[in-house]
């Protein structure tokens, strides 16, 4: 092929850019390389570079992957780097060079600095901060290696020995902090410190420590040192330990419990609260212990803490002794066998709270804390109670329930008291009739409103001895009530509010009583029906009330106007006559020989009791007044009102009963209240009997005004008063409020609290009534 002059030239230029290329690679490749972007990462997986991997794009920045291993060792795993400011290669070196928040990854070992080196061909790293302008150093390296980080000035690691040298570190271990002035990390548990110290201050530098020359710590289990001694504000202080040993291990440990050793005159020597400990996990251990007498006495116990941060945490004892005193073959032997439990529930409000639960237990044997040695103030202790409770209430609906546990108990009377279940549902108010679109005024029947109780308890009142026994469960009463109110509220003849309401009341038992005269024994014998029965009752009220304004004004004087305000109210309420034969409710018996006879409930053992006896039909008269004084006071430039409270409430009140035949009006009643200088309070009532008394002495039908000639006679009264001052006003500082300038008189504040109480009671003596 012939050659031309263009081919020629071409082939020139080509060989000649080819040749500048080559020598600019080989430069390249022996000098150093930086590059200067702002965020820079190389995932390395050899010791050893290769110039013929490394590649640039047409942005002039490093996106090397990979640099392959030429030597016949090779790391575990890749080595992860990251710098903000540049990453520097030394190929000849074999070393790089990281600046400005630099990072290494290496397996679970991360660190972080302002300034990180690498060697590969001793595979070690260092690490350290930069000194600013101003003096100040930062960026100090800060090693992680799994949950454990700690700070240094220094580090130098082995990437093959996984040992290292670190110099000024500050570490936490457990519940502790490490100081150190140089510390060599052997293996990965294991590092040996000079001039250390072991802290629970968590400042950089300590107000207090126990300083060693020598230390060593296992991570995550103890920490052992040589002599040590306490150090306070950098001053030795003259206290020495020969060695120190701190335990840091995170998880829970088992051992045992060393118990407690002594002599008891009435049980012998003995060896109290040895055992063993069960560190289970994060939220819950355990523990077994016993007590153990020569006398042939002994105890164990159960002990249990649970723990579930922001949801709920308790504790958890059972315990069970058998005590001997003295010996068989002697009168005063005696074996007791005793148990007690406790048991402590705390939820978490804000874990569920739509659902609580709680609990509170401390029930066991009347003579446990007698017969077992104890602290003084539970062998004084004479009385136990626990509770159980959970509710449930439903976002958004009206209905809510509970269910509850309790108990109650007397160590020196034995008596028992316990309640459980004690379940309550109810609903609140609801108003059926009320439209779900409103449109135009609101009737007065969308006002009526019901709601519903529902109560189940169950319980026993016997002694701590029969309450496990055959039979006792029989002892129990339990029952069934349901309560219906409904009510409204309205306005009549403008002026006027009528609130009529009826209750409605229902008991469920299972067990009603009857009550027979057995006259061969001359008593009377209670006999217990099982079969279902039911108590119904209803009250009917109605209340109407309104209020009527006074007004009487002055033009001149300081008394600008008196304002009077009457509020009466005029009530009724109906409820017939439960013990009336057709109910069936009430039944009669004969009560002795003679023949004489009385009344009985056959719900009277119900623990809700029965329906009420005695027809109730009352009418209720009750006025009160308010009575205020509006004042002047006149100036230059103004006219100034205050008002002023002469009586706040003062109330007199009488009913009339509608159902009995006889005394049909009740006592008068009159209450009043009224603050002076707004800081005296005044309260003072009075009972009055409209009806008169006999020569000697009785209430009869007859009233005050017939025979006496006056509306009615004091039975009682009671006069209040309180009085209340103090003074809590801040010092004034300078500076602040206003620019008017105080004398050191005014500046100086004594705050003070006074309160005085002043009562007076008063009945008519009998004699007085009499005369």
């Amino acid at each position: 092929m012939p050659i031309t002059g263009n081919s020629i030239s071409t082939k020139i230029l080509t060989a000649f850019a080819l040749l500048l290329f080559c020598i600019a690679s080989v430069v390249e490749l022996k000098a150093q390389i930086t590059t200067d972007s702002l965020a820079k990462t190389l995932i390395v997986d050899t010791v050893s570079f290769v110039p013929d991997t490394l590649v640039r794009n047409s942005n002039d920045s490093l996106v090397t992957d990979s640099l392959q291993l030429t030597t016949s060792e090779e790391l575990k795993s890749k080595v992860h780097y990251t710098a903000d400011d540049s990453i520097k290669f030394d190929i000849e070196g074999e070393r790089v060079y990281l600046y400005g928040n630099a990072k290494v990854n290496y397996e679970d070992i991360q660190m972080d600095a302002a300034y990180i080196e690498v060697d590969w061909t001793t595979r070690k790293l260092f690490a350290r901060g930069v000194v600013d302008s101003t003096g100040n150093e930062s960026g100090l390296p800060i090693f992680k290696q799994g949950a454990d980080m700690f700070t240094a000035k220094t580090v130098i690691y082995n990437f093959d020995t996984k040992k290292g040298k670190i110099t000024q570190v500050n570490t936490k271990q457990g519940d502790g902090f490490i100081l150190g002035q140089t510390i060599k990390k052997i293996d990965e548990r294991n590092y040996f410190i000079r001039n250390g110290a072991y802290t629970t201050c968590d400042l950089p530098h300590p107000h207090y420590s126990i300083s060693a020359k020598k230390l060593k710590v296992v991570q995550n289990n103890k920490v052992v040192t040589g002599p040590a001694y306490l150090v306070i504000e950098d001053v030795p202080m003259p206290l020495a330990i020969p060695f120190g040993f701190f335990p840091t291990r995170k998880s829970r440990s088992a051992g045992i419990l060393l118990p407690a050793y002594g002599e008891s005159g009435r049980l012998g020597f003995y060896f109290k609260d040895g055992g063993y400990y069960f560190g289970i996990g994060d939220v819950v251990d355990f523990a077994i212990t016993t007590d153990i007498y020569t006398l042939g006495s002994w105890a164990v116990k159960l002990n249990s803490n649970y723990a579930n941060r922001y949801r709920y945490n308790g504790n958890v004892s059972v315990s069970y002794s058998e005590i001997k005193t003295s010996e068989k073959e002697l009168p005063d032997y005696n074996l007791s066998k005793d148990f007690f439990i406790r048991w402590n529930h705390r939820q978490d409000s804000k874990a569920r709270p739509s659902s609580v639960f709680s609990a509170n237990v401390n029930a066991g044997s009347s003579s446990y804390y007698q017969n077992n040695l104890s602290s003084a103030s539970n062998y004084l202790t004479n009385t136990f109670q626990s509770s159980v409770a959970w509710s449930k209430s439903w976002p958004g609906k009206p209905y809510a329930f509970t269910s509850s546990l309790s108990h109650s108990q007397n160590t020196i009377t034995k008596d028992v008291s316990l309640s459980l279940p004690n379940t309550n549902f109810s609903v609140n108010r609801l108003y059926p009739f009320k439209r779900r679109v409103a449109v135009g005024t609101e009737k007065w029947f969308e006002k009526i409103g019901i709601s519903y109780q529902n109560n189940f308890q169950n319980s026993i009142q016997t002694k701590d001895s029969l309450l496990f026994k055959e039979g006792s469960a029989d002892q129990f009463r339990y029952g069934m009530s349901h309560s219906i109110p409904v009510s409204t509220s309205f306005k009549i003849l403008k002026h006027f509010t009528l609130s009529p309401s009826i209750s409605y009341n229902e008991k469920w038992y299972t067990k009603t009583i009857r009550k027979n005269y057995d006259a061969a024994n001359d008593s009377i014998i209670t006999d217990t029906i099982s079969a279902f029965r039911a108590s119904r009752d209803f009250l009917f009220s109605a209340s109407m009330n309104t209020r009527v304004y006074g007004m009487l004004q002055f033009r001149k004087g300081k008394i600008a106007a008196l304002r009077h305000v009457m509020s009466p109210t005029i009530s009724y309420g109906y409820r017939p006559d439960y013990s009336d034969p057709s109910y069936k409710y009430y039944k009669e018996y004969q009560t002795d020989a003679e023949g004489n006879v009385a009344q009985y409930s056959i719900f009277e053992t119900g623990i809700f009791g029965g329906a009420p006896s005695g027809k109730y039909g009352v009418i209720g008269f009750n006025l009160d007044n308010n009575l205020e004084m509006k004042t002047r006071s006149v100036t230059d430039t103004s006219v100034n009102f205050k008002k002023i409270k002469i009586f706040e409430s003062l109330a007199a009140g009488v009913s009339y009963n509608t159902a009995v035949d006889s005394f049909n009006w009740s006592n008068i009643n009159i209450n009043g209240r009224t603050i002076l200088f707004d800081r005296v309070n005044i309260n003072l009532s009075a009972s009055f009997d409209p009806y008169a008394l006999d020569e000697s002495g009785s209430r009869i039908n007859t009233s005050e005004l017939e025979k006496n000639n006056r509306l009615a006679r004091l039975v009682s009264s009671s006069f209040a008063v309180s009085f209340a001052l103090n003074n809590n006003t801040k010092k004034k500082t300078p500076g602040t409020g206003p620019s008017k300038k105080t004398s050191p008189e005014e500046d100086l504040v004594i705050p003070y609290n006074l309160s005085i109480n002043y009562n007076l009671s008063y009945s008519v003596p009998e004699y007085l009534i009499r005369k």
